[in-house]
C-alpha cells in the first residue's frame, strides 16, 4: 500500500528538499502552506504562497494553501513558549502549524507530516529539547518525520512501519545550508527564493508596530497587521493613526487599502505622500495627520499649506500650517 505523507511547504530551500526526497523515496505527497501578514519572502510579484504554488506545480502534486487566521494572532500576543529575540513566538508558532496539520491529515488521507527543519538550524524552534514538546503538544508524537535530519532522531512511525526507508533519510544538522545547497544542485532543485525563510516577527524594527497594535485595537484584525508592511505609521490618538507612505507604490497600496469611515490626505501644492487617517476621526487628529504629512513634502517651514481631506467620497480643502520640525514628528512615529 502506497503511504501519503502532508508536508508543510514554505516554498523556501529546506522544505522544498524535504518534499524532493519523499518523492523520491516514492511516498505519495500533498502540500500544506500557511499565509502570514508577516512573511517577508516576497519576490518581484510574488510571496512564500506563491512560492510554495510553484514547486508544488514543479512536483505534481497537490497543494493547500491556509490562511493563518485570528486565533494565529493571539498566538503572537500571547505565547505559551515566550518569544525570540523579536516578538516571534517560534515555538507556539510550530505547534499551531502542525496542529492544523494534523487537523487536516484526515481529509487530505495522509499517514504523516514531514516538515524540512533541520536539527539546530534556528536556535528557539530546531533544539531537541524543543522539537520534541513540539511534536508533544502538537498531538503528532511519532508522525513527524524531518528528511533532511532524520537520522539525528529516534525513528518515527513511517520509518518503524517500513513506509519510508531510514536508510535513504539524512543527518544534516546545523545552521549552515552549504550542505543544502549541495542537494538542491543533486537534486536539480532551482530557483528557491528564501533559502533561510523570513519573518517580521524577529525583526527589532518591526516590534513597535507589533505592540502598537496589540496595545491599541478594539478587536484584532488581519488588515492591522498587513498595513505594517506599508509606510510610516504615527499613533496619534488612542485609537486613531495615521500611515503616510514612502514612496509611490506605498501611496497606491494605502488608496488601494482605504475603507469607507477612514480619510486621505494630500498636500495640493506638490508632490506629496498619501496619508491614510485610520480608526476614530476627530477633527484634532485630522489637523494633527496633516501637519506630519507635511512635514514629508517640500513646503516651505511655517507655510500656510492646501491640504485636500477626502473621505467616504467627498472632498474637502483645508489650511493646515507647516509648523512640525523633525522632533516634533518622532514624538507620534511608531518605531
Amino acid at each position: 500500500m502506497k503511504r501519503k505523507a502532508l508536508a508543510l511547504l514554505s516554498g523556501g530551500l529546506d522544505s522544498t528538499l524535504a518534499v524532493r526526497l519523499m518523492l523520491d523515496l516514492g511516498i505519495e505527497v500533498e502540500a500544506l502552506n500557511f499565509t502570514s501578514p508577516f512573511c517577508t519572502c516576497t519576490g518581484k510579484n510574488a510571496g512564500c504562497k506563491s512560492e510554495a504554488v510553484r514547486v508544488a506545480q514543479e512536483f505534481n502534486i497537490p497543494i493547500k494553501v491556509m490562511h493563518k487566521g485570528l486565533d494565529y494572532l493571539e498566538t503572537v500576543r500571547n505565547p505559551r513558549h515566550g518569544y525570540g529575540k523579536g516578538l516571534n513566538p517560534c515555538v507556539d508558532c510550530r505547534i499551531y502549524l502542525l496542529k492544523k496539520a494534523g487537523e487536516y491529515m484526515a481529509e487530505s488521507g495522509a499517514d504523516f507530516v514531514i516538515t524540512g527543519e533541520v536539527l539546530g538550524q534556528r536556535p528557539m524552534s530546531q533544539r531537541r529539547d524543543t522539537l520534541r514538546v513540539i511534536e508533544r503538544e502538537s498531538g503528532l508524537e511519532g508522525l513527524i518525520l524531518r528528511p533532511l535530519s532524520a537520522r539525528h532522531f529516534e525513528p518515527t512511525i513511517p520509518e518503524k512501519e517500513g513506509w519510508v526507508d531510514r536508510n535513504r533519510l539524512l543527518a544534516i544538522k546545523g545552521r549552515s545550508r552549504k550542505e543544502q545547497f549541495g542537494l538542491a544542485e543533486e537534486l536539480d532543485v532551482k530557483n528557491y527564493p528564501c533559502p533561510a525563510g523570513g519573518c517580521l516577527l524577529t525583526e527589532l524594527s518591526f516590534v513597535p508596530k507589533l505592540r502598537d497594535v496589540f496595545d491599541h485595537a478594539d478587536e484584532l484584525n488581519m488588515r492591522d497587521f498587513r498595513l505594517l508592511k506599508i509606510g510610516r505609521h504615527f499613533r496619534i490618538g488612542t485609537r486613531t493613526k495615521v500611515i503616510i507612505g514612502r514612496n509611490e507604490a506605498d501611496n497606491d497600496l494605502l488608496e488601494t487599502a482605504m475603507q469607507p469611515g477612514e480619510t486621505a490626505i494630500t498636500w495640493l501644492d506638490g508632490n506629496t505622500p498619501v496619508g491614510v487617517v485610520t480608526g476614530h476621526q476627530e477633527p484634532e487628529c485630522l489637523d494633527l495627520a496633516s501637519r506630519i504629512l507635511l512635514r514629508y513634502t517640500k513646503a516651505e517651514p511655517a507655510a500656510s499649506c492646501r491640504v485636500k481631506i477626502r473621505a467616504n467620497g467627498a472632498e474637502r480643502t483645508v489650511s493646515v500650517v507647516n509648523d512640525m520640525n523633525e522632533s516634533a514628528v518622532e514624538r507620534f512615529l511608531v518605531a
